[in-house]
């Protein structure tokens, strides 16, 4: 997982939606929920209710987002990412989101990986977000597709030094003889790009966004009859269906 130091939800756009606003602390018992995905109820609790939802997905997410910042979970925008192979094995892995809004949610990667390799030959992919302690789940769907150079620049240069460095030092996902061997090749390019100079970025690595049309919000409830809530892209519009738990 890319690990870079980034406040979660950073440069999305307006930042996230305050706690209270569409999708905040009234909707779904709020942080602090005790329990995990599937454990019990709290009394009172009011699940999540079609009135409760934002007018689209992209707002409701952004209030989930930032509650799971303000609970304090680790990572609140750590997500798995689930593509397919060529010959149609299911592949996953957690990646950090770096942004998202109404055209998707974006995430980088070195363009050597299994999941870059997957998604040449497959473009449709899924994100899940578990916060367990809120007994959350937000899960989406939609095409895949690279960003430019220029889309995926700037970022690159926004993360620290060694993790420039890094992602240089690896082809994610190639096999390699030791860890000595990755360790040689970083400390080479130390040498060559020391602290405070610039590093280009690498041709193999850059950005991705996830177009959704499909997102469906999950709250845990009592008697595993728990609350999903589903956004499907219907034309230029979104239709809310409620889904057995």
């Amino acid at each position: 997982m890319d690990t870079d130091s980034h406040p979660s939800g950073a440069g999305q756009p307006g930042g996230p939606a305050a706690p209270g606003g569409p999708g905040g602390p009234s909707a779904a018992g709020g942080p602090g929920v005790a329990g995990g995905l599937g454990g019990p109820g709290v009394a009172g609790d009011p699940g999540l209710g079609e009135g409760m939802l934002a007018p689209d997905p992209v707002a409701q997410f952004s209030g989930w987002l930032a509650e799971a910042a303000a609970a304090g979970l680790p990572e609140p925008n750590a997500m798995v990412l689930s593509t397919v192979t060529g010959s149609g094995r299911p592949r996953a892995r957690s990646v950090l989101l770096k942004s998202h809004g109404h055209d998707g949610f974006v995430f980088y990667t070195n363009r050597t990986s299994a999941k870059a390799q997957d998604l040449s030959g497959n473009p449709w992919a899924s994100l899940l977000f578990p916060w367990y302690a809120l007994r959350r789940q937000v899960i989406i769907q939609g095409a895949v597709s690279p960003l430019s150079e220029d889309e995926s620049e700037p970022y690159f240069h926004s993360r620290p030094h060694g993790s420039q460095l890094g992602a240089w030092a690896s082809r994610q996902s190639s096999v390699i003889g030791s860890r000595a061997v990755l360790d040689e090749r970083y400390a080479r390019l130390e040498q060559r790009w020391p602290e405070d100079t610039v590093v280009p970025m690498p041709s193999f690595w850059g950005g991705y966004r996830l177009r959704h049309d499909v997102v469906e919000f999950w709250q845990g409830r009592a008697n595993r009859l728990h609350d999903r809530l589903r956004y499907r892209r219907q034309g230029t519009h979104w239709v809310v269906e409620r889904l057995a738990p």
